[in-house]
């Protein structure tokens, strides 16, 4: 099948104008944390962004390649999820794609996951937007440095509405956790899955490729 063809939905001034709220850069935390705790030699990043990631990843020794869609963001590579194996001749131990697969059509979500198999040699992490109401709980004890936290997400199953960005988010009418997780699953091995209590909106797939 070929892939559909995509068109950037913000201009790159987006990345660097507001972008980086203190629970995005909780989330670059967790991205950046997760990566190294898989102790990889080269990652794929599939969507740039600003490149706070890729850049931090690199000064870590990591050989780092981009792709992306737009090439105003100047990635390594100019493609989209749908063909990276068209563009793409190697394999990464790592493929770090954060919130980047609710930007397509939900039809496109079973075929990205496809293609990132076919370029991960070892771990894909991959986060996706989780609706729903959060709650959390954080007890700071200043001279123990301990930091006691309880959170959860109470589902609001409402219909998503496109935004001129998200096509779909876990948690809406129709695109329920358990339904993404048994897609992930014909693909990868979900080692974990979590959200950070810091930043509930992100949830994160932690997944090794299915031989």
């Amino acid at each position: 099948m070929k892939s559909m063809k995509f068109v950037p939905q913000v201009p790159k001034e987006h990345y660097f104008k507001n972008y980086d709220t203190k629970e995005r850069w909780i989330s670059y935390w967790y991205q950046i944390n997760e990566v190294l705790k898989l102790n990889p030699e080269n990652v794929l990043e599939v969507g740039v962004g600003n490149k706070v990631v890729s850049d931090y990843l690199r000064k870590q020794g990591i050989k780092v390649t981009t792709v992306d869609i737009d090439p105003e963001l100047e990635p390594d590579f100019v493609c989209s999820v749908t063909n990276l194996s068209e563009v793409l001749k190697s394999k990464y131990d790592v493929v770090l794609c954060a919130q980047v697969l609710e930007h397509l059509p939900f039809s496109e979500f079973e075929k990205s996951l496809k293609e990132i198999k076919k370029v991960c040699k070892r771990y894909a992490v991959i986060t996706l937007p989780h609706g729903g109401i959060d709650l959390s709980l954080m007890v700071y004890f200043p001279k123990r440095k301990l930091r006691r936290i309880l959170s959860m997400k109470i589902p609001f199953p409402r219909k998503h509405k496109f935004d001129g960005e998200h096509y779909w988010e876990i948690g809406k009418k129709g695109y329920s956790l358990n339904k993404i997780r048994r897609i992930l699953s014909k693909y990868f091995t979900v080692e974990r899955e979590f959200y950070p209590p810091e930043n509930m909106w992100h949830y994160f797939f932690i997944l090794s490729a299915k031989k």
